[in-house]
């Protein structure tokens, strides 16, 4: 799929505030994402990676804050109004339609595209996910985890998105298939497609990625290189404890 580095395709998260059932879950989060690379964002359970993703989307309203993608505030938009600004979401729990088939859960997902660019849309994902092929007709409950987080990439990739947000990419796979797909995401931001990577693998997240945030609480505890990171353990030890 053809895709290049836009100079108003950096995401930028401004201290979002974000409450949930009366509840403040986001605390005055920060974060940025810039154009053709991958920027990990890692804690642990319930620290509110999940909640930041459902309102970088749109599904839900910040209570104060900011999401900016290049000079546009998409604070405010329905999800579908997000996507079509170019940010598409990868959602925790590999959700495909059960009842549609594979190829029925593609031209869903390229509804935003013209009609007639929609086959061959279809046609460059199946060149990227070429285990889908003799999977096209069956439906999206039969699918293995494996299989059902390639089509919901593909969906997302469908979008033409310059910003990708992947929430969970690798839980419940196997080793081999996250390697799979760890291939391509980094082709994908190879090719200037901004990706915000949420992960509880670490090890992962930060061998993908060249910018890292570290979420505690509802709030951004630290944010730096990757490769920093990495070497200093500690930082993560701290925040999985706290």
């Amino acid at each position: 799929m053809a895709m290049s580095i836009q100079s108003n395709s950096t995401l930028a998260v401004q201290a979002a505030v974000l409450h949930r059932g009366g509840k403040e879950v986001l605390h005055g989060v920060d974060i940025t994402v810039q154009p053709g690379q991958v920027t990990a964002l890692v804690g642990a359970n319930g620290a509110g990676k999940s909640s930041l993703v459902m309102a970088i989307a749109g599904d839900l309203p910040l209570t104060s804050g900011h999401v900016t993608l290049g000079a546009m505030d998409l604070r405010g938009m329905r999800p579908e109004r997000v996507r079509s600004q170019g940010i598409a979401v990868v959602p925790e729990g590999h959700r495909v339609l059960g009842d549609l088939s594979v190829m029925d859960n593609l031209k869903v997902a390229a509804s935003l595209l013209p009609l007639r660019e929609v086959s061959d849309a279809i046609e460059e994902m199946l060149a990227i996910f070429p285990e889908l092929e003799s999977k096209l007709q069956a439906s999206g409950r039969s699918l293995s985890g494996g299989q059902k987080q390639m089509v919901c990439i593909a969906q997302a990739l469908l979008a033409r998105p310059r910003i990708l947000v992947i929430d969970e990419l690798s839980l419940g796979l196997a080793p081999t298939v996250v390697k799979r797909l760890a291939d391509v995401i980094l082709d994908v931001a190879g090719k200037g497609v901004g990706v915000l990577l949420i992960e509880q693998f670490t090890s992962l997240a930060l061998s993908m990625s060249k910018q890292a945030h570290v979420m505690v609480r509802g709030q951004i505890a630290w944010s730096g290189a990757s490769t920093e990171l990495s070497a200093h353990p500690e930082i993560l030890h701290s925040s999985y404890l706290t």
